[in-house]
């Protein structure tokens, strides 16, 4: 089989799109965005125009975009610019999902060592957070709730809207790890009610190594680096100007010439096949409905996920097992939702987007059924 990539939620092929609007900022542009001179305005403007350009796709104003280095630092800047503004008598309350990315999860166990509550409500089998839990989270000390807006491995899309209201009526802020959802849904923040949202660019055919922070304004965060006041003021660090101007034309790219509904008409087909072929020896892992169009997980009944794939010579997709010293773990998303190890271990994630074919679906599928036979 020649090379399949259905690994986009990883990362994204650097769109060409995207390659060509970061060609001047390698060959000609190269001034400091800080700096009054005439090159320094050139790159303060192109760094403007692709706030503007983020802004418009999450409609907001551009104000209220921080551009970072990627989602992971977009989502330590809201955990811990909450923590480190919230240090009051009492320590602050947090609640999160038991599905959240590492990204979520790891800076909550550091920021408990620092003296943060943290309630990590549970989903249900499809993944999914149901509102009242969040509802009956809240304490008079909370200060923050965050929740994904799509899973990475199960795809599953979470209430966001309904758990921001309930965050509100009590006056609790609300983030959401958006970095799965930007460019494969419609992500409008004011629709979501939130109050700090997460973009990472390598979801989005940008390069890796930036991505964005939208902060509601009069949302007060510390800044997560300290330094000069880039960013107005919300984050230091000389601007890498090179890749925010390839996350503003992804922004264009994803707003203008994506087409979601092929990508999930692709990916319904993948199943249906995948069904035909292996009847109940394959399981559906995530909401049948709620799910990002272009994720599908699915069980192989009995086998093991990082078995099978190795033996597809050129297929590029995700397990949903973990190795720890030799040993496979259900991965906590499965585990969490109540998968099974018999099922769970041979959990595969394919992610498709604007590249992929109904050949290659074809193709996956045929090599599939053979490796998966008893």
């Amino acid at each position: 089989m020649e090379r399949v990539y259905f690994d986009y939620n990883a990362t994204t092929p650097l769109a060409p799109e995207v390659a060509s609007a970061m060609r001047l900022f390698l060959e000609q542009e190269y001034g400091n965005p800080s700096s009054l001179h005439w090159a320094g305005r050139r790159a303060r403007a192109a760094i403007e125009q692709a706030r503007r350009q983020l802004a418009t796709l999450l409609n907001c104003e551009p104000a209220e975009i921080v551009f970072t280095s990627g989602g992971t630092e977009s989502n330590n800047s809201a955990l811990a610019g909450v923590f480190f503004k919230s240090q009051r008598k009492t320590p602050p309350h947090f609640i999160v999902s038991s599905v959240e990315h590492p990204s979520i999860s790891n800076p909550m166990s550091f920021l408990e060592r620092l003296g943060a509550e943290v309630t990590r409500v549970p989903v249900d089998r499809f993944g999914q957070v149901d509102p009242e839990s969040v509802r009956r989270a809240i304490r008079p000390n909370t200060a923050l709730v965050s929740v994904m807006h799509a899973n990475n491995e199960v795809g599953t899309i979470q209430p966001i809207r309904e758990i921001a209201s309930i965050a509100r009526e009590h006056g609790v802020l609300m983030h959401t790890d958006a970095a799965q959802t930007v460019g494969k849904l419609s992500v409008n923040v004011q629709e979501l009610g939130v109050d700090l949202l997460s973009v990472a660019g390598h979801k989005m055919y940008a390069p890796q190594g930036v991505g964005a922070l939208f902060v509601r304004k009069g949302v007060a965060l510390e800044p997560y680096l300290h330094g000069s006041g880039h960013e107005g003021g919300r984050r230091a660090g000389t601007e890498n100007v090179l890749e925010i101007v390839a996350l503003g034309a992804a922004c264009d790219l994803v707003n203008n010439k994506i087409d979601v509904s092929a990508i999930r008409e692709l990916r319904d087909h993948f199943w249906q096949l995948l069904r035909e072929r292996l009847g109940d020896r394959v399981v559906l892992n995530g909401h049948p409905e709620q799910r990002l169009p272009n994720t599908l997980n699915v069980s192989f009944v009995n086998c093991r996920g990082h078995e099978m794939l190795p033996r597809i010579d050129g297929l590029a997709a995700s397990v949903g097992s973990a190795c720890h010293e030799g040993a496979h773990q259900l991965s906590p998303v499965l585990r969490a939702m109540g998968v099974p190890e018999s099922v769970g271990l041979g959990a595969i994630r394919f992610s498709l987007g604007r590249n992929s074919t109904y050949d290659e679906v074809e193709s996956v599928v045929e090599e599939l059924e053979s490796v998966s036979k008893p």
